[in-house]
């Protein structure tokens, strides 16, 4: 997938990699989906290899956030594809079952913490796609991608975009890097406020 793409992966071409006959290949996985999700919880598998609760329910989740987040850039053909996917296989349920019982853990009712899970792993995955994106395009528009905010939003006058000159050595370098970490940890600041709404209206 690294070399050729998602789009190029078949069976022909994957068994001539492995120097096997492709339908071999039908033995463990029903088709190339069936790989593909294969590969989505592989991908989170490796985030969890390492990840283990602390107890403290805002760092754990951001923790294993970034770890789920990293290795969507790193592999961007393959991340391209699975990010959307729900693969249902056992990595994903150790992930989704570890996350949900941080945050029932630290006392959120349970639809609370469905809701705050789910806007937690839509988030990860939602910009593992975006910043996965980039690498994967061709080296022209990795190029005027590089170069387009600097060359447009640092050049704009003050008189017609006051609050674009005024902010643009800050948003050229900001926007030169993923949103991920800052987005992630307003995800606790948002659960706290709601955890504290929920205890003061509790029976």
């Amino acid at each position: 997938m690294g070399e050729h793409g998602a789009a190029a992966l078949t069976v022909r071409r994957l068994g001539a990699a492995l120097g096997c006959d492709p339908s071999a290949l039908h033995r463990y996985f029903r088709d190339m989906d069936d790989l593909l999700l294969a590969v989505a919880d592989e991908l989170i598998g490796r985030a969890l290899l390492t990840w283990r609760p602390t107890g403290d329910w805002r760092a754990d989740p951001r923790t294993l956030g970034l770890r789920m987040y990293a290795d969507c850039p790193a592999h961007p053909r393959a991340a391209m594809p699975t990010c959307t996917r729900a693969t249902g296989r056992t990595r994903e349920i150790r992930s989704v079952e570890a996350i949900l019982g941080v945050l029932r853990g630290a006392g959120f009712p349970d639809a609370e913490a469905v809701r705050i899970y789910h806007v937690f792993v839509d988030q990860t995955l939602s910009f593992a796609a975006l910043d996965a994106s980039t690498p994967v395009l061709p080296e022209r528009a990795r190029a005027q991608e590089v170069q387009a905010r600097p060359r447009t939003y640092a050049r704009l006058p003050a008189e017609t975009r006051p609050n674009i000159a005024a902010t643009a050595g800050g948003l050229v370098a900001e926007m030169d890097r993923s949103g991920y970490p800052a987005a992630l940890e307003m995800v606790p600041a948002a659960a706290t406020a709601r955890l504290q709404r929920v205890r003061r209206t509790a029976p």
